[in-house]
């Protein structure tokens, strides 16, 4: 598989505070990978690098060859930690709107998942629960065929039913050549369905590994090794 994303030493200082330091990383098409680290730890920083929000001040970064611009994010599909739909627009208004914002938006995908769900295209978003506006946001997300799915904090806030059907969604409905960044604090959730992951501390990398270099060479789950790196 070819590099999806590559970065040398690349660092953000918000004034004296630097929030990334000196990051050097490969990732390759076609895995689940969980980017994972207490508050503070600069996955945040990160993830807005990636999507273009925030301007390194040190360092390269691309995303599929091409450094952060329009080209880029082309290919990434990003699901931020919060909900950034307009509440009174129609599910079918939105899914209007990233189909003409996406080239590579499917539409129908789109339609199949809502109708998996039972979730009426004509409501509108603020008549939903928490958790329904979730499923529709993640919906959105992966009915684009991305190269690089970017999603920060996918479960949080919902109860465990949800959880699964999003887990589901995720790896139900991406390329095999794709690769998904994940990041969260409810590992022992996820941690089934990576395949890598990325342990961030102070703004760097302290462990890039595979999930089953973890539990053979470790003889422990992600999360027990989590909690003894970082002292939960």
């Amino acid at each position: 598989m070819s590099a999806i994303l590559e970065c040398k030493n690349l660092s953000k200082a918000y004034g004296s505070r630097t929030a990334l330091s000196q990051v050097s990383l490969t990732l390759e098409g076609g895995h689940i990978i969980g980017l994972l680290g207490p508050n503070g730890s600069g996955k945040t920083t990160f993830i807005k690098l990636i999507n273009g929000l925030l301007t390194p001040s040190e360092g390269e970064l691309y995303i599929d060859q091409n450094p952060i611009g329009p080209k880029s994010k082309s290919v990434v599909s990003y699901l931020p930690d919060h909900t950034y739909l307009d509440n009174n627009l129609r599910i079918k208004e939105l899914i209007s709107y990233f189909e003409d914002f996406y080239a590579d938006f499917e539409k129908d995908r789109a339609y199949d998942m809502l109708k998996k769900l039972q979730i009426n295209p004509g409501d509108k978003l603020k008549t939903m629960s928490k958790g329904t506006k979730e499923k529709v946001q993640l919906i959105l997300i992966m009915s684009r065929r991305a190269k690089l799915y970017v999603l920060d904090e996918p479960i949080a806030g919902v109860d465990p039913a949800a959880r699964d059907y999003i887990l589901e969604t995720i790896l139900n409905n991406y390329d095999e050549d794709a690769t998904i960044l994940i990041s969260t604090h409810l590992i022992s959730d996820i941690e089934n369905i990576l395949d890598q992951v990325i342990f961030l501390k102070n703004g760097q990398i302290v462990l890039n590994t595979s999930v089953d270099n973890i539990r053979e060479q470790q003889g422990k789950s992600v999360d027990a090794l989590f909690r003894e790196v970082f002292k939960c």
